[in-house]
């Protein structure tokens, strides 16, 4: 059976440097990443553990609409920015990337083929994935994209920390808990993504409800916005603790 982790966050900005800059004042690290030389566009990152935020940006907007139609990722950016510098779609990481896909055209969704995806990271070297996009939504809120990594979780995360991609950031620990989804049918939303990718339900209220993914969870909370609107961590810094950090109209809320 697949095991399913939350991966990262698309948060589109424009303006990377800026996005850094908020993090970095926070004593939070974030770096850029590099670009998607195929697809124009490009990022900066910040890590927690495997579980990453991924602030994407347009470097080359002729290239951006010229990408695959399917590459929901790529195409969210033309629609959303300028004007909206919102947080955007989950990434659900698998470890068996075609199983995955099998187990979902079982619900009769819109799925694109796999795309081999890379980029260039701020060395020069390419990081390679493999991954697949669900096309529309469920009553205004789009779906999560699928992502497949080369190696295992530990190897991976081992390679992450020698090559200083993942270092400690200089506030102390900082741990990613929660995607919160507005949604006007909390109930509904959430029972149709645990159908689609096996996510238990640890606690089922009238306005809120939360399914576990791996350590971490998805909050579906009652609201008009219909999309991803915060992230929630966990820390022990008193610089941090209390703190929201906005970034265009992103929350990342520190408890």
């Amino acid at each position: 059976m697949t095991q399913l982790q939350w991966d990262h966050t698309i948060h589109y900005v424009n303006d990377l440097s800026k996005a850094i800059r908020s993090f970095e004042g926070n004593g939070l690290r974030a770096f850029n990443g590099g670009s998607h030389k195929q697809w124009g566009t490009y990022n900066a990152l910040s890590y927690f553990d495997l579980t990453y935020i991924e602030f994407l940006g347009i470097e080359d907007r002729e290239l951006a609409i010229k990408a695959e139609p399917t590459n929901l990722v790529v195409k969210d950016s033309l629609t959303n920015l300028p004007d909206h510098e919102t947080l955007s779609r989950v990434a659900i990481r698998t470890d068996d990337i075609d199983q995955t896909l099998d187990s979902l055209k079982l619900h009769g969704l819109e799925l694109s083929p796999i795309i081999d995806g890379r980029r260039l990271n701020a060395q020069g070297q390419w990081i390679e994935w493999r991954m697949l996009t669900i096309g529309g939504d469920f009553q205004g809120l789009v779906y999560p994209f699928i992502i497949q990594w080369k190696g295992t979780d530990s190897e991976r995360l081992s390679n992450l920390i020698k090559t200083g991609v993942i270092e400690s950031h200089p506030v102390g620990l900082v741990n990613i808990e929660s995607a919160v989804f507005t949604v006007s049918d909390p109930s509904a939303a959430a029972a149709h993504w645990s159908k689609l990718f096996g996510l238990t339900t640890i606690e089922s209220g009238a306005h809120v409800v939360t399914l576990g993914i791996g350590d971490k969870t998805f909050v579906f909370k009652q609201g008009s916005a219909e999309q991803l609107t915060q992230l929630v961590f966990s820390t022990e810094s008193p610089d941090l603790k209390g703190k929201t950090i906005h970034i265009g109209e992103g929350e990342y809320i520190f408890l």
